[in-house]
């Protein structure tokens, strides 16, 4: 297993610079481990992270989990909190993780002589225990664990824009088969169509 100083390399180099966040990120992934008895990081698809913002504590999470969008073992919700719930995918048992409210305050008692409160955070962040860092709790998805993971490799085309839909995420929609947009599930509105001139030395 490696160390959090090698994780927080690897995180910095997978995001061009350290920030407290990704600190945050790194240790919610190997206090997971702990809490769910997972050897981290992983290589296989055991280990479902379902992240709560984007940015840098993903960076950090992917590192020290093995979880990555790529490779459908991590997911997006959006809800602006740097928070993350964290499923065994065999067991189902599933437990969220996110920084207590105190964190920055404490950060300042734990690195007094930091320069500022951004290198405090840095710093403590590394060094605060756990529990007085993060609160956990044990959750229950509301969604099925298959649901979110889908059906890999299932491929339908949807019956209104032709556009091929995988992993199981077609739905019924007036007895049809369609995508998600089709139904009316849209995060885009389409616009006139761009044309592109011919480029010598290039297939567009």
């Amino acid at each position: 297993m490696q160390t959090l100083a090698e994780l927080l390399q690897a995180s910095a180099a997978l995001h061009s610079h350290l920030c407290p966040r990704q600190v945050l990120g790194v240790r919610m992934g190997l206090l997971a481990g702990r809490l769910l008895e997972l050897e981290l990081p992983r290589t296989d698809k055991r280990l479902l992270a379902i992240i709560e913002t984007d940015g840098c504590a993903a960076d950090g999470i992917t590192v020290a989990t093995g979880c990555r969008i790529g490779k459908r073992t991590m997911r997006f919700e959006d809800r602006g909190k740097v928070a993350a719930t964290f499923v065994d995918t065999h067991t189902e048992r599933a437990v969220r993780i996110a920084p207590r409210s105190e964190s920055r305050a404490l950060a300042q008692e734990y690195a007094p002589d930091a320069a500022n409160h951004w290198q405090a955070q840095l710093a403590a962040y590394q060094e605060i225990p756990n529990p007085l860092l993060f609160v956990w709790q044990p959750v229950a998805l509301t969604t099925a664990v298959q649901t979110l993971v889908g059906a890999e490799g299932v491929r339908v085309q949807c019956d209104v824009c032709g556009e091929e839909i995988i992993n199981g995420r077609q739905v019924a929609h007036q007895d049809r088969i369609v995508c998600r947009s089709c139904a009316g599930d849209v995060y885009y509105l389409a616009l006139p169509a761009v044309t592109l001139s011919p480029t010598p030395g290039t297939t567009i």
